[in-house]
């Protein structure tokens, strides 16, 4: 069973206060993730982030296919760190920590991400051309969108 792992950092200028406020909103997340992924909230964002709260959504990751993806957010401590994992979705393992500290100048945010692909051997044959390059694809995204929206560190 191969465990794979996405680490991405990224410093913005801004508080710590306006990092976890858009950070911590569930409907950000669309905001964030490329238009061709068809990225839609089903349920679960009527309300501020809290441990125990079940997103669902629809996403569109390659070649028009649309999958159902269901994550609940398993952990939160205000202003610091959010951990998310999936329950259903295209994942055998999805869980996702989201961690932000305030730095000089701004916020450093971290992602540290663990996966497991489905289909054993087979998903593992296809991880390094379709299933990496499209998640490094998806954070360089998030990376360039934060920057748009909130400028360089």
């Amino acid at each position: 069973m191969k465990i794979y792992t996405l680490h991405a950092k990224q410093s913005l200028p801004i508080t710590l206060e306006e990092a976890w406020h858009f950070l911590s909103n569930p409907k950000n997340l669309k905001v964030i993730t490329p238009d061709y992924m068809g990225f839609y909230i089903q349920s679960g964002s009527d309300r501020p982030m809290f441990a125990g709260q079940v997103i669902e959504y629809i996403v569109t990751p390659i070649l028009g296919i649309k999958t159902k993806w269901v994550t609940e957010i398993t952990h939160v401590v205000d202003n610091a760190y959010f951990v998310d994992e999936q329950r259903f979705g295209p994942y055998a393992l999805w869980h996702h920590k989201h961690f932000i500290k305030e730095i000089d100048g701004g916020v450093e945010m971290e992602d540290l991400l663990h996966y497991k692909l489905p289909f054993g051997f087979l998903g593992q044959l296809v991880h390094p051309f379709l299933v990496k390059p499209k998640l490094d694809e998806i954070f360089e995204y998030r990376k360039n969108k934060l920057v748009e929206l909130f400028g360089t560190f």
